[in-house]
């Protein structure tokens, strides 16, 4: 079964904003903000639905914000995710049922707290490079294999 999402990371001058998720499917990992869709929603109406729910914040995204689409193929499940970056955001950030958020300067970004893949991917989503890739987890959600193309 494959379900499609979309996760997005929110920028601001030499800083990201990462969610601590705090319950459900990643929970006590750093990640961007993001989910599943919901009936008839496009994946970028999703991201920005996504983004207010978790954080507080409303997020402008444009085709162009898109940078990746990646394959994370589990024991029983594939997510298809596609990957959205912005620095155009506004409102109050706030910590949510689901999310605390927090801004992290990008040299201190907590890779080791984060999922295993994040290292292969989101040096590129830094450098504003497209791409795409699939990664395998075993069943405890250990990292197995991975392929990743950066695209531009």
């Amino acid at each position: 079964m494959k379900s499609i999402l979309n996760l997005c990371f929110i920028f601001h001058e030499n800083s990201i904003l990462l969610g601590l998720k705090k319950r459900g499917f990643g929970k006590g990992k750093w990640n961007g903000f993001g989910g599943k869709l919901e009936e008839g929603e496009s994946i970028e109406v999703a991201a920005r639905r996504e983004v207010y729910e978790e954080s507080g914040l409303k997020v402008h995204l444009t085709p162009e914000d898109k940078y990746g689409v990646l394959d994370f193929i589990y024991t029983d499940k594939t997510h298809e995710v596609h990957i959205y970056s912005t620095n155009q955001f506004k409102g109050t950030l706030l910590e949510t049922q689901e999310m605390k958020p927090q801004w992290f300067n990008i040299e201190d970004i907590p890779y080791h707290t984060m999922w295993e893949d994040d290292t292969y991917w989101l040096p590129l989503l830094l450098n504003k490079k497209k791409f795409e890739g699939e990664f395998m987890f075993d069943k405890d959600k250990k990292l197995l294999t991975h392929c990743l193309e950066c695209l531009s």
